[in-house]
């Protein structure tokens, strides 16, 4: 083994101890341990799970509780981990971009919560994904016209707290809205985050917690993003009269509770690394901000680290792209490529690994997790006469990766806890 392939392969077992780290089945049996008063004082219990992680933590749950209470049960996840549950129905829908499976899975959620009573308890499990999941437009806007804002928002450049605040502003259910229709029946949310700072009113667009910012910030963001004249008409005029309204009153009667989230994945990565004998540097805790100031800082790090032996610079959470190209890929995939191409121009004093990848195991609309590259993989484009410029212009790093048997294939991982870099130095 070439110490490239040494140094791979330990960036990858790093990597997936960080997603192990975030195992959502797990995660909900401890919870529900903390919370049996909650079940046994209830009438009926009926469970909605929703996001990348909703069919583990059903099955958890209905593990973990037993049946004669069971009312109402139901899994919303995306199509890539779409598997059949014992004793639920689980719907497939579509993700980052919304569709019309995701809105009739929304309508059921909101059936659930309206329909439980006083006495009842509605256990929400919520992971990362399912803001895009369960789209469920106000009156005025449609389901097309919801998608093209995403679209827009997410080939802006916008971080996730900035589109999560404009896709509250749009639905019945994000920002509290789940919680609204559960009253007055009493509800319990597990979540498990894929956001900075583990704010409970981004993750997911909040479905269970009121959101705390001004009404008229939507408005604002989608402006200073400068997509406010690409947006559907219908989409601004609900904007606009939004920002002049008064926040509803709101007693909510449902618990949220984090259960997961990046920075346990990032300690997790931090323990994997010591074990295989590496010095470890954190670069961020949460890594953000467009992929390519994200690569240089990563670069820049690694250029000036003194050297005692094998070093792990990790980092752990959710950069941007402005997409201006019409190629494939993801934030993961253009980082591992871009600090490749820095590494060329400006090398490294040493052999060095570097992997990006999204613990959900799929970056952007690809089936890969994200990127593996060493200084191989500059050469192996270059010996095919391939322009690493030209693929990172066009935002076209999923097939240069390909093409350099450099992307991060993990398949689907059931969880999601927003990104974790590696970057080893040997």
């Amino acid at each position: 083994m070439t110490d490239f392939e040494r140094l791979k392969a330990d960036a990858l077992n790093i990597f997936k101890a960080g997603v192990a780290a975030a195992d959502p089945h797990d995660a909900v049996i401890h919870a529900l341990r903390e919370h049996e008063s909650a079940y046994a004082n209830a009438r009926r219990v009926h469970i909605i799970a929703a996001g990348k992680a909703a069919v583990p933590m059903m099955r958890a749950a209905l593990d973990s509780l037993a049946g004669d209470k069971i009312g109402q049960t139901l899994a919303v996840t995306n199509y890539e981990n779409l598997v059949e549950v014992a004793g639920t129905k689980v719907i497939g829908a579509s993700h980052p971009l919304p569709d019309e499976n995701g809105a009739n899975a929304a309508r059921a959620v909101e059936q659930i919560a309206n329909d439980a009573e006083h006495g009842d308890l509605v256990l929400c499990l919520i992971s990362g994904g399912a803001s895009a999941l369960l789209p469920a437009p106000v009156a005025g806007v449609s389901l097309d016209e919801k998608i093209k804002t995403n679209d827009l928002l997410l080939k802006s450049g916008a971080d996730i707290v900035a589109m999560n605040t404009v896709r509250k502003a749009l639905s019945r259910l994000k920002g509290g809205g789940l919680a609204r229709a559960i009253a007055p029946a009493n509800g319990l949310a597990l979540i498990l985050s894929d956001v900075p700072g583990d704010d409970l009113a981004t993750i997911a667009s909040g479905p269970t917690v009121p959101d705390p910012a001004p009404l008229d910030q939507a408005l604002a963001i989608v402006t200073a993003l400068g997509i406010s004249e690409r947006l559907p008409a219908s989409v601004m005029s609900h904007l606009k009269a939004r920002g002049e309204e008064q926040p509803p009153p709101f007693e909510p009667t449902t618990r949220n509770q984090l259960i997961g989230s990046n920075r346990i994945s990032l300690q997790a990565t931090e323990v994997a690394a010591r074990e295989l004998g590496y010095e470890v540097i954190i670069l961020a805790e949460w890594l953000e901000g467009d992929v390519e100031v994200a690569a240089k800082a990563f670069h820049e790090r690694a250029s000036n680290v003194n050297w005692t032996g094998k070093i792990a610079i990790l980092a752990g959470g959710e950069t941007s792209v402005h997409v201006t190209g019409s190629g494939k890929g993801g934030r993961n995939q253009e980082m591992a490529l871009r600090f490749a191409a820095l590494c060329k121009e400006r090398p490294l004093a040493t052999a060095w690994a570097f992997l990006s990848g999204g613990t959900d195991g799929r970056d952007g609309p690809t089936d890969a997790a994200g990127g593996l590259t060493t200084p191989e993989t500059i050469r192996t484009l270059m010996a095919k006469s391939l322009s690493v410029g030209d693929y990172l212009a066009n935002n076209d790093a999923y097939h240069a990766l390909q093409l350099a048997d450099a992307l991060v294939m993990t398949g689907a991982t059931g969880t999601n806890v927003a990104d974790l870099q590696v970057l080893l130095l040997g």
